[in-house]
C-alpha cells in the first residue's frame, strides 16, 4: 500500500504525522551482531545492563531531585554539587545504553519502565535534610557499584572486553569518585575550633 504525502495547498510536502508501526525488536530479545562474542555472552550482559542503566537513571533523577530540593547553610555547595553528579550521571547513562543496544539488546528508555525494574528505594516527594539527601544518594551508588563490579566479573568471564572495560574505567571510577565527595559532607568535624582549641 502506498502513502499519500499531504501537500500544504502550496505544493510543498507536509510532516507525516500521527504515524504508527508494529515493534522491530522486544525489550529482552537480542539481536546478532557480529562482535565475536556468543548470544549468551550479549544476552547476559545486555540484560545486566538494563538494570544498570534502569538504576544509574535513577540515580541521575535522585541528584535533580535533591540538587532543587536542597537547602541549609550548604546550600550553595551541594546545589552545585548535585548538578555536577547528575551532568556526569547523564553522560554514562548514555554510553551504559548504546553499549546495550551494540550488543544488540533494547535499552529500557521510558521513566515508567525504569521504575519498575530499578534496585533503588523511591524518596519521598517532599524535601529531606541535606544528610538524609546524601545518605540517599550513597546508598544508590553503593547498590550501582555492587552491580557494576559483579557485571565486570561476568564480562571478563565471557570475554566480553568492552563491557568490562567500560564498567571498570567509565563506570565504576566516576561512582567512587562521587561516593568520596559526597560521604566528605557527611564527616562530624568542627566548623571554627579544632576538637583541640581554646574554649
Amino acid at each position: 500500500m502506498s502513502v499519500k504525502l499531504p501537500v500544504d495547498g502550496t505544493g510543498r510536502a507536509s510532516p507525516i504525522t500521527g504515524q504508527s508501526a508494529r515493534v522491530i525488536q522486544e525489550y529482552g530479545h537480542v539481536v546478532q551482531m557480529p562482535l565475536g562474542l556468543s548470544r549468551e555472552a550479549r544476552t547476559e550482559n545486555a540484560g545486566g545492563l538494563n538494570q544498570l542503566l534502569a538504576d544509574t537513571i535513577t540515580l541521575h533523577d535522585l541528584y535533580k531531585k535533591h540538587h532543587w530540593q536542597v537547602s541549609g547553610a550548604t546550600f550553595y555547595q551541594l546545589h552545585l554539587l548535585f548538578d555536577k553528579h547528575a551532568g556526569e550521571q547523564a553522560a554514562i547513562i548514555d554510553l551504559i545504553a548504546e553499549r546495550v543496544m551494540l550488543l544488540g539488546g533494547v535499552a529500557v528508555a521510558m521513566s515508567h519502565d525504569v521504575a519498575e525494574i530499578t534496585t533503588i528505594p523511591r524518596p519521598p516527594r517532599g524535601r529531606e535534610e541535606p544528610p538524609a539527601q546524601l545518605s540517599r544518594l550513597l546508598q544508590a551508588h553503593e547498590l550501582i557499584l555492587m552491580l557494576a563490579r559483579a557485571l565486570a566479573k561476568q564480562g571478563a568471564k565471557y570475554g566480553d572486553d568492552g563491557t568490562n572495560d567500560m564498567l571498570v574505567s567509565d563506570i565504576i571510577r566516576l561512582n567512587e569518585l562521587q561516593v568520596w565527595f559526597l560521604a566528605e559532607h557527611l564527616v562530624d568535624s568542627p566548623l571554627v575550633l579544632a576538637s583541640d582549641g581554646v574554649s
